[in-house]
């Protein structure tokens, strides 16, 4: 008795067009500029969301971050999760 792979040939495409799409997106990626000033700051932001508008600018400032240590069951090996943000929105009147 044959196995029947036509179903398996659309989910076959759809995985290998999403592998090929990050295959050549990371070959296209250059190397990127770091800027130490906004990496410590990144580091000291404490956790939680937090916002913030000033009074003398017309902009409101908010900024988040989650940081979580995720290890295996049985295991003392795991990894860190630190997700950070900083936006800014500005809306002038012109």
């Amino acid at each position: 008795m044959a196995l029947p792979l036509a179903p398996l040939v659309p989910v076959a495409l759809k995985y290998g067009g999403v592998a090929l799409a990050a295959w050549w997106l990371a070959r296209r990626a250059g190397p990127a500029r770091i800027d130490q000033r906004a990496e410590d700051a990144l580091d000291e932001m404490p956790e939680g969301l937090a916002t913030a508008r000033t009074p003398d600018r017309e902009q409101i400032n908010a900024t988040g971050r989650f940081r979580r240590r995720i290890t295996l069951a049985g295991s003392e090996r795991g990894f860190e999760i630190d997700a950070g943000f900083m936006a800014r929105l500005r809306a002038r009147r012109v």
